[in-house]
């Protein structure tokens, strides 16, 4: 029978197929191959003996989180405490459409921030949604639940943002463990230790293990500019434009002209530095 991994803890391995859920073990061929299967993996199963058999081809893969065939990630992002981090946010979207799948911002926290902030957070999602990035609220529930709609989407962003809480909001029956945030850190504690895919309307949504930190080592600096979308409308001469230092290129006068974010560019160029090192 076909069925998908929806928890992978230690070794056992829970695989939805159809309307039931089975505890599988992963056939020793696997070991011996240097394959393991993850969540979110499309499996052939033994419902007789709990085995899985097959793992069927990947559309993509992550490694931080571990998943398979990601349709969409949400990107959690709070705007106080933790405080709005652009160069997370901008980092995070970079990786997310280098591996193909379709970047989605929820912005938290809201409440804790100023009028005076509000309207400058306001400006940056109209910009995110101008270049093709959906961006909600974190209680616009109905919008976000049609987003996820026939979707595997997986939640990222730094810890302490609200991915947990996100969660138990969508379906209130999961009852997530969430954690405060550390007065003294800044950031909240990690709360969730393991992959999960959890089925939230007519699609599934994976919490992820916390993170902070992410590094950019799978783009090259050729690729990097791929990765912010809005760079593709510069009609840039130079085919081998860095959009750098070179004389006369299309996206410093973007920049220039207010067309593209500043905080935007001046993250491409902070990315850049760090791949050329």
């Amino acid at each position: 029978m076909n069925g998908q991994v929806i928890r992978v803890i230690s070794n056992l391995y829970t695989v939805k197929a159809g309307d039931q859920l089975y505890g599988c073990r992963a056939r020793g061929k696997f070991r011996i191959d240097n394959i393991t299967p993850i969540v979110g993996d499309n499996v052939v199963i033994d419902i007789d003996n709990n085995i899985i058999l097959d793992i069927l081809p990947r559309k993509n893969e992550l490694d931080r989180p571990v998943i398979a065939n990601v349709d969409s990630a949400i990107i959690v992002t709070s705007l106080k405490k933790p405080n709005l981090d652009l160069v997370l946010l901008d980092k995070l979207i970079s990786i997310i459409t280098y591996h193909n799948i379709e970047p989605a911002i929820v912005l938290t926290k809201a409440d804790l921030i100023s009028e005076e902030s509000k309207k400058t957070v306001e400006d940056l999602k109209n910009y995110y949604e101008m270049i093709g990035i959906n961006v909600f609220y974190n209680t616009e529930l109905a919008e976000i639940k049609r987003f996820v709609k026939n979707k595997i989407v997986v939640l990222a962003g730094q810890t302490g943002a609200g991915k947990s809480s996100l969660l138990n909001r969508l379906d209130e029956d999961l009852n997530i463990e969430t954690n405060e945030i550390s007065e003294a850190l800044g950031r909240g504690k990690h709360t969730t230790r393991h992959v999960e895919l959890y089925e939230i309307g007519e699609g599934f949504v994976a919490d992820t293990p916390g993170f902070s930190a992410l590094d950019l080592k799978d783009i090259s600096k050729e690729e990097l500019k791929f990765t912010f979308v809005e760079f593709d409308n510069s009609d840039c001469k130079f085919r081998d434009c860095l959009h750098k230092k070179e004389v006369g290129c299309k996206v410093k006068e973007m920049v220039e002209k207010k067309e593209i974010l500043q905080s935007r560019y001046d993250n491409y160029l902070k990315f850049l530095e760090e791949l050329e090192k």
